[in-house]
């Protein structure tokens, strides 16, 4: 009998040392595809503008004022700050634009986009699975009817794709693509919208176009970093874009669903009516704008859609994949 308590016991402690062991496996595998989250306090923002570029490829004809929209009513993603702190110091470190950071959905009222030369849409994640931003923020409006805030809903988002169809500029940060993820015209406009991503991992991002003037900070070599590998549906398929940056599905890991095409855009340029549009998934992490060749990228891509920098963004025939 006391055998059999001993056996038992002896195999309930190696049952135990084994799942210990699978559990931290899976911790260290996790740390390494993950970035530890920090504020964006004085001293970051001192380090970004210490490596950010000293001027711009292109000096602006004019003065420049970008409005930089950082609301998010779903997911909260911790770089929101940090983003917009980069594109504020890109744009007075270089005089290439100023910047002007707003939650208030109200700035997409027709009259008051006229005040500006680009938006940048900021992470800006809606709540699932309806995924309208604009919708969700009316619904907290109680003096409305259902109707009302229906209505004044696709009214918001029809005078941003006016915006740009008249040849305003949008680039689009990351999660922002998510805003209104349900909308047919957003999807085109931007390029595409959000499907799914495999957990964060090392992303080796390569050049789609190693010569393009857009292309210029990564100075023909990958960019490598720790990123969420975005993957998307609708307007992508049709691929109606540029394609900047891209990256190898097979060497992801962490799929739930297998993945139709090898190479997946993750950066991207495209004319919209007279407007210009520039998606830039890279990054979910601050780290990755430790770096001094992506803070050029987005200084370029801004300077792109404020029609400063000119540049091919016709969209290219693009062989199967």
């Amino acid at each position: 009998m006391w055998l059999l308590i001993i056996n038992n016991l002896t195999n309930q402690i190696m049952y135990r040392q084994i799942l210990l062991g699978i559990l931290i496996a899976f911790s260290v595998t996790v740390a390494k595809g993950q970035k530890k989250a920090f504020e964006c306090d004085e001293a970051w923002v001192q380090k970004i503008e210490k490596i950010a570029p000293a001027k711009a490829e292109v000096q602006p004809l004019k003065a420049r004022k970008v409005l930089v929209f950082s609301l998010f009513t779903g997911f909260d993603h911790w770089v929101i700050p940090h983003a917009n702190a980069v594109l504020k110091v890109l744009g007075e470190k270089t005089g290439a634009f100023e910047v002007e950071i707003s939650t208030d959905i109200f700035k997409f009222e027709k009259k008051n986009l006229a005040e500006y030369d680009a938006v940048v849409l900021n992470n800006n994640c809606s709540v699932g699975p309806r995924r309208d931003l604009f919708q969700d923020v009316l619904d907290q409006d109680e003096s409305l009817t259902a109707e009302q805030r229906a209505k004044k809903a696709a009214e918001l988002e029809a005078n941003l794709i006016r915006y740009v169809k008249k040849g305003g500029g949008l680039m689009v940060v990351h999660g922002a693509i998510v805003m209104q993820n349900n909308s047919m015209p957003f999807s085109e406009m931007v390029g595409g919208s959000f499907d799914y991503h495999p957990p964060q991992q090392e992303i080796t991002l390569e050049l789609a176009e190693p010569n393009h003037p857009l292309l210029k900070a990564f100075r023909g070599e990958a960019f490598v970093h720790i990123d969420e590998p975005y993957l998307f549906s609708k307007a992508y398929a049709q691929k109606n874009f540029r394609p900047l940056l891209y990256m190898d599905t097979s060497k992801l890991t962490n799929k739930k669903k297998e993945i139709d095409e090898q190479i997946k855009y993750v950066s991207w340029i495209k004319k919209y009516g007279k407007g210009r549009v520039f998606y830039v998934s890279p990054s979910h992490n601050a780290q990755s704008f430790e770096d001094s060749r992506l803070l050029k990228f987005y200084l370029d891509g801004a300077q792109y859609v404020l029609g400063d920098l000119k540049c091919d963004d016709s969209p290219t025939k693009l062989e199967d994949e």
